[in-house]
């Protein structure tokens, strides 16, 4: 259910952050891309789009492999006349493929989108335990990375991921100069074991990289929907967070948005005993994982990635 918006609310616009050291100040929350895919239709997404922006969301993600190309293509079109007023990040796909695929897939995503660069470039979904030593093997997607940087393609660049810690630390282990690291920070992340507010947030901040959080309600609402918190606690929680720059939410309906801009126009973060408290109360939900199965499962793992490392697509996987 979407919250009312009071006439002052509206006539207040969510406050922007240091995006890390890249000299760009970011909105305290961002439009995830991949919902945009699953509005009702180009005309819908393009007005969640355009009422972000009048309201003083400037950060957009997507990733090439989302709805096959549409949240892309829609976010193009979306985007048109618009896109020197925000930050545009997509995803590359490769899922341990080679330079080659990666620079193509670059080409793919500029094109859909409608810019000749991205602001943005990550890498995406990098949560199989081997994936860091594909991703910086020789011709491997790092090099694409560079490459794009040096065509002038791509401004910036990072790595995203939802499944363990110690996959986000290996890939840092590198010490490559990522600009961005995208990670899932919510209430329930905050106690549970695999907590990436307490083991990478550290270590992104202490380098200047900018911390991108996602699935402040665990990507399903589950939380939410079980009264562990409601969508306007988790959503401020998430924005709270010392040292995030930016927290994604997807929004596939206006009214979404707008239950959205309730929390983020003229946000003032949390104080430290009120995320605490709220830690403490849902804490028995965070315990055992049983809403974070992104991390524990591979239930909310993609299917290209799956099928490139060998696993069952989720349609052949038993119920």
């Amino acid at each position: 259910m979407a919250l009312g918006q009071s006439g002052s609310a509206q006539n207040t616009e969510v406050p922007k952050r240091p995006f890390g050291k890249t000299g760009l100040q970011v909105s305290v929350m961002g439009v995830g891309g991949y919902h945009l895919g699953t509005a009702p239709s180009q005309e819908v997404a393009t007005q969640i789009v355009h009422e972000a922006i009048d309201a003083g969301i400037n950060f957009f993600d997507c990733a090439w492999e989302y709805h096959e190309g549409e949240s892309e293509a829609r976010l193009g079109k979306a985007l048109k006349g618009k896109r020197d007023q925000v930050i545009l990040m997509t995803k590359v796909c490769t899922h341990g493929r080679d330079k080659k695929v990666a620079m193509q897939q670059l080409e793919e995503s500029l094109t859909r989108l409608g810019t000749d660069h991205l602001d943005v470039w990550q890498i995406h979904e990098v949560v199989y335990d081997n994936d860091p030593d594909k991703i910086f093997a020789p011709n491997g997607a790092i090099e694409a990375l560079d490459e794009a940087k040096k065509q002038g393609k791509v401004r910036f660049v990072g790595f995203t991921g939802h499944k363990d810690p110690d996959i986000h630390l290996k890939m840092l282990s590198h010490n490559y100069p990522f600009d961005t690291v995208q990670m899932p920070l919510n209430v329930l992340d905050g106690t549970y074991a695999r907590s990436f507010e307490r083991l990478v947030l550290p270590q992104l901040v202490s380098r200047g990289i900018a911390p991108l959080g996602m699935k402040s309600l665990c990507g399903s609402g589950e939380p939410v929907l079980n009264g562990a918190y409601t969508a306007h606690e988790g959503l401020r929680y998430a924005m709270s967070v010392p040292g995030v720059a930016v927290t994604i939410s997807g929004m596939e309906s206006v009214e979404v948005l707008h239950q959205n801009l309730e929390v983020a126009r003229g946000f003032t973060p949390l104080a430290a005993s009120q995320m605490a408290a709220m830690r403490d109360r849902a804490h028995f939900y965070a315990s055992d994982g049983r809403f974070e199965l992104f991390k524990t499962t591979k239930k909310y793992d993609g299917e290209l990635g799956r099928e490139q490392h060998g696993f069952p697509l989720s349609a052949d996987l038993p119920l």
